[in-house]
């Protein structure tokens, strides 16, 4: 069946996609119904991050590794767009986001270009005129026609 949603996916939501079941089987669950993007830099940001979660969590370079392999999986099944895709809309993105943090202007950047929501755990992006979901409430969107 072709999608006919997107959804962006927030770095905080790739590096749970990592480290958790969940937002793994919610992206399964729907893959034939909703594609999933992320710009580059959620991936870079996750894959920069692992370590520090891993030590702060004590976990062994063995479990390390695991989560490494399962953000690899995660990133086959959503699509990492470069920077040069969405810089058109930097400057709106910007405008919307940078009172609150200006670091996620490339979600929101990629959300205007896709016309399509964020899937997020950041409040950060309240107030930006994009609409946003969590991970306890996605389902309704992924369920959604």
């Amino acid at each position: 069946m072709a999608t006919s949603r997107n959804l962006v996916l927030d770095a905080n939501i790739v590096i749970s996609a990592a480290l958790g079941q969940r937002v793994r089987e919610l992206l399964a669950y729907a893959d034939d119904e909703v594609s999933f993007f992320a710009p580059h830099i959620a991936f870079d940001d996750a894959e920069r991050h692992l370590p520090t979660i891993a030590t702060r969590r004590g976990w062994s370079a063995e479990a390390l590794a695991d989560a490494q392999g399962t953000l690899a999986a995660v990133k086959k099944n959503v699509d990492s767009v470069p920077e040069e895709m969405y810089q058109i809309k930097k400057a709106e993105a910007l405008a919307r986001i940078a009172a609150r943090d200006s670091d996620d202007w490339h979600f929101v950047a990629l959300a205007l270009l896709l016309d399509c929501p964020i899937w997020t755990h950041d409040a950060d992006y309240l107030g930006s005129g994009i609409p946003t979901w969590t991970t306890d409430t996605v389902d309704i969107y992924l369920r959604s026609e």
